[in-house]
């Protein structure tokens, strides 16, 4: 997995979603992030220390690609507005969903 920094996880990301588009699909996780990489100690041993503050996990996943980036929670706002730029862009080819009435619903009202 290929650690990048925020702006060129976007810019990856971009590639990743146009290559995907043709014929398969892609994966992007957020997960809560304390910048240990080491394991839960055993009973007995002293316990990880606690972060003063908890930074964000963003991985994505397409085929055999694999990216991820740490965001800060100073850049946050930042970043979300570069991601939402990224879903507004990228998400189009979503079909909207007709919504069937079933008869039930039909003959009451």
């Amino acid at each position: 997995m290929v650690l990048l920094d925020n702006s060129n996880f976007i810019l990856r990301l971009e590639k990743i979603a146009n290559a995907a588009k043709k014929d398969s699909s892609f994966t992007l996780t957020f997960k809560r992030y304390d910048g240990n990489d080491k394991p839960v100690p055993r009973a007995g041993r002293p316990p990880l220390p606690k972060p003063e503050t908890y930074m964000c996990l963003m991985r994505a996943q397409s085929k055999s690609q694999k990216i991820s980036t740490v965001v800060r929670q100073e850049d946050v706002p930042a970043m979300m507005g570069m991601y939402s730029q990224f879903m507004k862009s990228k998400m189009d080819g979503l079909k909207r969903v007709k919504k069937v009435k079933s008869k039930a619903k039909a003959t009451k009202g």
